[in-house]
């Protein structure tokens, strides 16, 4: 056992990381209206993620702490190459297990098996546990995300369900990349925190088009920005090449009202999505299956720079 030891503190000193498993509880919401009326309520969900701290880590030193949640598609090299970059340069990084922890692999053309409320609630139960490391600065958390994952960074700083969920702990700042924008919040309350969105201008699946709206309604505090790729289509800063996934969602033609309880309404019936079925019958309205991924060089490049230049300022003032 002791042998054990001294070799296991040997193999960190040699990678210079140390990796935990963090477990902490969480619940199963479908929807975020579910979060703001009824969180007590919802099923109970143990959730764990992985924490990896950089150089000399062992130390007492309190990093500041990226974390990081996948999309429909659940990790992903370039996913794993943004945490890589992060880690080089001095952050804790924080992968969260969402899907696996509920035995779940894609939600790639049904989106109700690991839903948007349920991956926000993760995050910042998440958020709460790791505030607590002796080896996080729970001042300098910042959140980002790909897909559904931006999702998660976005709607996590909207002040309704975020205050429902807590108000003892939030994200310094918020990176979403190629989130869904097509959504019209009614109450615009979102976090002072900055808020960045990284998108492609040929992205079919998540579209461009409707972020330019959502930033100027939202953007009443001057903290949120948005930066769309020429070019560029869904996951354009993978390495990737184009490709068509036939079961993906495109929701082009989708914008969904989002009411202050949390409900998100069908388009024209205006009726709220708050089940599967519902959510089912909501997207005949408006959605279609097919869509294209797949990398843009330029704009991977420039997306790696911006996301490291944005943790750096945002997180190491």
């Amino acid at each position: 056992m002791r042998i054990f030891l001294i070799l296991f503190l040997y193999t960190i000193n040699l990678t210079g990381q140390v990796k935990e498993d963090i477990f902490f509880q969480s619940a199963n919401p479908f929807a975020m209206s579910d979060v703001i009326n009824d969180l007590n309520n919802q099923e109970k969900q143990k959730v764990y993620g992985i924490l990896t701290l950089p150089t000399d880590s062992l130390s007492n030193q309190k990093y500041p702490l990226i974390i990081g949640v996948a999309g429909s598609l659940a990790w992903r090299d370039h996913h794993y190459e943004y945490l890589n970059m992060y880690q080089q340069a001095g952050f804790a990084t924080f992968e969260l297990k969402s899907f696996k922890s509920r035995d779940v692999e894609s939600t790639v053309g049904s989106q109700v098996e690991v839903t948007t409320a349920m991956m926000i609630l993760d995050a910042y139960r998440a958020l709460e546990k790791l505030s607590q490391h002796p080896n996080i600065d729970k001042e300098r958390v910042s959140i980002t995300g790909w897909s559904l994952g931006g999702a998660v960074s976005l709607f996590s700083g909207w002040l309704p369900i975020k205050n429902a969920i807590t108000k003892d702990v939030s994200f310094a700042s918020h990176l979403p990349i190629y989130p869904p924008c097509f959504v019209d919040p009614e109450n615009t309350d979102f976090t002072d925190a900055p808020i960045h969105i990284l998108i492609g201008d040929i992205d079919n699946w998540t579209p461009a088009k409707p972020c330019i709206e959502f930033v100027k309604k939202i953007n009443k505090k001057g903290n949120v920005g948005l930066t769309i790729y020429p070019e560029a289509h869904h996951s354009f800063d993978s390495k990737s090449p184009l490709e068509q996934n036939e079961d993906g969602l495109s929701f082009k033609d989708c914008l969904f009202k989002l009411t202050e309880d949390g409900d998100v309404l069908m388009n024209y019936l205006s009726l709220p999505m708050s089940s599967p079925f519902m959510q089912k019958i909501g997207f005949l309205f408006c959605v279609e299956k097919g869509v294209t991924l797949g990398g843009n060089p330029v704009a991977r490049e420039k997306a790696f720079k911006f996301a490291l230049d944005f943790m750096e300022e945002t997180l190491k003032k």
